[in-house]
C-alpha cells in the first residue's frame, strides 16, 4: 500500500510547516542569539531561560496556553481580530506561531554558540579596516559561524517534523488544513490501520535520516575558517 490522498497532504502540510517555521526562527532567532552571545548584561539569564523553556515544558502545557493567547480572547487572537485577520487558532498561521516558540530553542542556542565560538579578535580586526558594526556582522560573523547556521536550520526543521502536542492543541486536527504527520499517524493507529501509518512514519524517518546525514556530511567536509 502506499500513502492515499490524506497521507500525501498531511505530509506536504508537515513539510510547508517545517519550511516556514524554519525560516522564521532563522529571521528571529539571528539577532537574538547575537544579542544574547554579545550582551554583558548581568540579568542576562532571564532572556535565556525564557528562550530554553520549551525545552522543559510538557508540549500540552504550552500548546494549552498558546491555545488561549491565540483564540479569540487571548492577546494575539485579539490584535489579529483588530487586524480582520480572524483569530488564528486552528489555523496554518497558528500551527507557524506555535511551532515558532516550540520550536525556538532549537535554532537560538546553537546560533548563540556558534557566535560565541567566533570571538572578539576577528572583529576587533575588522574595526581597525573601518568595517561598521553592521559589515562587521555580516563579512565576518556570519560567515565565521555558518555551520551554527545550518545546524539551528536543521534541528529547527527536524524538530518541527516530529511535533504532536502543541501541534494538537492549536490546531486540532482539521484534514487539508492543521492534520500533520504525526497527528494522522496517531489516527491510523488508533484506527488500527498499521499499514498506513508504517508508510507514513517510514517516510518521516527516511526524510529525517536523509536531513542529518548531509548536515553531518557537510559539516566534516567544510570546516569553519579561525582567525
Amino acid at each position: 500500500m502506499i500513502l492515499d490522498e490524506a497521507g500525501l497532504t498531511a505530509l506536504f502540510i508537515t513539510l510547508k510547516l517545517a519550511a516556514v517555521t524554519t525560516a522564521v526562527l532563522l529571521v528571529i532567532g539571528t539577532p537574538l542569539s547575537w544579542w544574547l552571545a554579545r550582551s554583558t548584561w548581568r540579568l542576562k539569564f532571564i532572556p535565556e531561560a525564557m528562550v530554553a523553556m520549551p525545552l522543559v515544558l510538557p508540549p500540552t502545557v504550552l500548546g494549552f496556553y498558546l491555545l488561549i493567547a491565540l483564540g479569540p480572547e487571548g492577546p494575539i487572537g485579539r490584535l489579529f481580530e483588530t487586524l480582520g485577520l480572524g483569530s488564528p487558532a486552528f489555523t496554518f498561521t497558528g500551527l507557524v506561531i506555535g511551532s515558532v516558540i516550540y520550536s525556538l530553542p532549537f535554532v537560538v542556542q546553537p546560533l548563540q554558540r556558534s557566535f560565541e565560538s567566533v570571538g572578539t579578535r576577528p572583529l576587533e580586526v575588522a574595526a581597525t579596516l573601518r568595517a561598521s558594526p553592521v559589515d562587521r556582522f555580516f563579512t565576518v560573523a556570519v560567515p565565521m559561524a555558518w555551520p551554527g547556521f545550518l545546524t539551528a536550520a536543521v534541528l529547527g526543521f527536524a524538530h518541527t517534523l516530529g511535533e504532536f502536542g502543541v501541534v494538537l492543541m492549536i490546531g486540532g486536527n482539521i484534514p487539508g488544513s492543521t492534520r500533520v504527520v504525526s497527528i494522522a499517524i496517531y489516527d491510523h493507529v488508533e484506527a488500527i490501520e498499521y499499514s498506513q501509518a508504517h508508510w507514513l512514519a517510514g517516510t518521516l524517518l527516511v526524510i529525517s535520516f536523509l536531513i542529518l546525514a548531509v548536515v553531518y556530511g557537510l559539516n566534516r567536509r567544510f570546516r569553519p575558517i579561525r582567525l
